[in-house]
């Protein structure tokens, strides 16, 4: 690992100019605390002395790019009510590009509301919504990106299964880009697997993968593959998986995101890499995935090979982790923290 190489690729994060296509979510936090438990339930009651909010979803991954200093673009849908002038609100504050934020009048603003007590999270409720989009609104986001994908470098979609992300949008985002050769890169949702063909890459994290590879069946892949689909998998099977998954939709490569134990780099050419964590505490996982995408696409956008962006990602992801809430870091403290590394 070239810490020099990889300062360089950071500084030339400015230049990089990404579209993200995805669900998009108003996450809001109430934050108080806790003295007492309720007379009426076995449960802590919150005295509440803030609220503040936060893009998430894809928007969350917009965010971290652009506080790493990238220009980012949002593609998605929010509904028509209070919560999408806040959402915008906080895009504008945030410098993320909103034309391709389109409202959908018989939807809803997806709301994810947490409620901190002290540095716990006490609770989690979701307003959401999953039913597709109707056909008008998805020619929207198509015609946006035909008409918008050549200003940009590359394109990452985040699944979260709420709707946006379908087959159609997928199979003709795919095909522009590969026109266009735009780089694409995807947080996947595991049902959805088969949708992300010859992509360059997809970052699942180790259940994402694990149940992906189970909903498959690998029925239509090669013989080569053979796990006990019943078991945990360990780190041989994790490797067999990724390895059969990238042949079979034609990737270049998988990022798999592995909690604390780090992440492993799988390359079409046959190369696997493990990277250990570097984490140097952990205070809140939330938003961490969005984190390793936005870094490890920004480096690819920059020059970096996947190698030295799987480093980059992993170094955001440590200290993002170490931070409460929805996260994200900056080009400065990634310096900050490859400066650290080489003087230890």
């Amino acid at each position: 690992m070239n810490i020099t190489a990889l300062k360089k690729i950071i500084a030339r994060f400015p230049k990089a100019r990404i579209m993200v296509v995805g669900d998009l979510i108003l996450d809001q936090y109430i934050w108080g605390t806790v003295d007492r438990v309720s007379p009426e339930a076995p449960v802590p009651v919150v005295w509440a002395n803030k609220r503040t909010y936060v893009p998430g979803g894809a928007a969350n991954v917009a965010n971290n790019i652009s506080s790493l200093d990238g220009k980012a673009c949002l593609v998605g849908v929010i509904g028509d009510d209070a919560h999408a002038k806040i959402f915008k609100s906080h895009l504008k504050i945030r410098n993320i590009d909103s034309r391709g934020v389109f409202t959908g009048s018989k939807r809803h603003t997806i709301l994810k509301t947490r409620v901190i007590a002290g540095h716990q999270q006490v609770v989690r409720v979701d307003w959401e919504d999953k039913v597709p989009l109707p056909d008008a609104l998805n020619r929207k986001i198509l015609k946006f990106i035909k008409d918008n994908i050549k200003d940009f470098d590359a394109v990452i979609i985040e699944d979260y299964g709420k709707g946006v992300i379908n087959a159609e949008l997928l199979r003709d985002l795919g095909a522009i880009s590969r026109l266009k050769r735009k780089i694409v890169t995807v947080d996947p949702k595991e049902e959805h697997f088969l949708y992300y063909r010859q992509v360059t890459s997809i970052t699942p994290n180790r259940k994402e993968l694990e149940n992906a590879v189970r909903n498959l069946k690998i029925k239509d892949m090669t013989n080569t593959f053979r796990v006990n689909f019943d078991r945990l998998f360990t780190d041989k099977d994790i490797a067999l998986a990724a390895d059969e998954i990238m042949k079979y939709l034609g990737l270049e490569s998988i990022l798999v995101t592995l909690g604390e134990q780090g992440m492993r780099l799988f390359e079409s050419s046959g190369r696997s890499t493990y990277i250990p964590t570097v984490a140097q505490e952990v205070f809140d996982v939330s938003g961490a995935g969005d984190t390793v995408i936005s870094t490890f696409t920004l480096g690819l956008c920059a020059g970096a090979t996947k190698i030295e962006a799987a480093y980059l990602s992993n170094f955001a992801a440590g200290i993002v982790v170490g931070k409460l809430g929805t996260a994200v870091t900056t080009r400065q403290e990634l310096m900050d923290r490859l400066g650290n590394i080489s003087k230890g």
